[in-house]
């Protein structure tokens, strides 16, 4: 399914894009037809989307080896409504999303710390990774909607 870190890239950037409309059109209803259902939907589907485009950013990052810059672009990105899209063209079109997820151990240096070991474990158990990353997403979800909307009510 998602065979390179550019297709689950591509997915979660678009489905954050999606999520972003979600919300604004959860917003629209609450003020134009007093829905505030609409937004607790949108809200909580962009929430949730929000939270797993980050981790796919992250892992992203770490596979393909990103530079500080790129990574925070590429997370930073899900803050501003839409904006994913540009960020996922703009890694795609300077490379950072060219090729494989690093499933073994290469003659690189950078390949033998801990954490690419850990990395190289999990990818090579893709659903055991997924439910890790789905666990955890979960977790802070619900930490978050216990705590409460930003701002407040």
């Amino acid at each position: 399914m998602f065979r390179t870190p550019l297709t689950l890239f591509r997915a979660l950037a678009i489905a954050e894009a999606i999520s972003w409309t979600l919300l604004i059109t959860g917003l629209i209803l609450r003020a134009t037809a007093d829905l505030s259902i609409a937004v607790t939907i949108g809200g909580g589907i962009h929430g949730f989307v929000f939270l797993s485009y980050g981790a796919t950013a992250v892992l992203v990052a770490l596979n393909q080896r990103w530079a500080l810059w790129a990574s925070l672009v590429a997370i930073v990105s899900a803050v501003i409504p839409y904006a994913t899209i540009p960020a996922e063209i703009w890694l795609h079109r300077t490379g950072r999303l060219a090729g494989p997820w690093r499933l073994s151990q290469t003659d690189d240096p950078r390949d033998r710390a801990w954490y690419d070991r850990l990395m190289r474990w999990f990818l090579r158990r893709p659903w055991v990774l997924g439910v890790l990353i789905l666990a955890a997403v979960a977790v802070i979800f619900v930490v978050l909607l216990i705590l409460g909307p930003p701002g407040g009510k």
